[in-house]
């Protein structure tokens, strides 16, 4: 994917965007474990490091939606998917480094038409002015033998980060509402403290 300073896409090096359209990110049939948990905005805050405040702007202005469960008015929760916290992350991750928000917009467009199992192999590349898909290591010395500046961000690693944070923070069965607790070697401390206090 080529995306442009004028928010088009296309051209080479790497793939273009697909007719499809944006589709919500877990609908996809290759992980049907992506549809069994959700996330609160406070949990995909704390895994994708950002603030709720960014979180709530994004949700709003469609640049990041909830594809669990959006927010209905006061008092109702958005619910986040796993793929919705990755892709939350890569967003923070472009605005870092400069990147012009209508390329992330396209970006996020483009990750949301993709299949959930190219995200892993996928590696996002951009110049501060445009954003490239990269999926083999030909298409990175290409775009590195242009001779500017560019940044990349390993889709895959972003993707095992999140994992690793998300394992330790609460989720929400989908279907029953259930709290799954996470491995937070942090709460076991805490609990054997309140343990030994009693």
């Amino acid at each position: 994917m080529r995306s442009s300073g004028d928010g088009t896409v296309g051209g080479t090096p790497g793939r273009s965007l697909g007719e499809g359209g944006p589709y919500p990110l877990h609908e996809s049939a290759a992980d049907p474990c992506a549809e069994t948990i959700g996330y609160r905005g406070p949990t995909a805050c704390a895994a994708a490091g950002i603030t709720y405040r960014q979180l709530d702007y994004w949700a709003r202005t469609g640049l990041v939606e909830p594809s669990v469960r959006p927010a209905y008015g006061s008092g109702t929760q958005r619910l986040y998917s796993f793929r919705d916290v990755v892709v939350l992350k890569i967003v923070k991750r472009f605005l870092d480094t400069g990147v012009a928000l209508q390329n992330i917009r396209t970006a996020v467009q483009h990750l949301r038409a993709r299949g959930f199992s190219d995200l892993e192999r996928m590696t996002l590349m951009s110049d501060g002015a445009t954003v490239y898909e990269c999926s083999s290591p030909d298409e990175v010395v290409d775009l590195l033998q242009g001779g500017q500046g560019i940044f990349g961000i390993a889709v895959g690693v972003v993707w095992r980060d999140v994992e690793a944070a998300l394992s330790q923070l609460h989720g929400e069965r989908i279907d029953t509402g259930e709290t799954l607790v996470g491995n937070n070697p942090a709460d076991e401390l805490a609990r054997r403290r309140r343990d030994r206090a009693v």
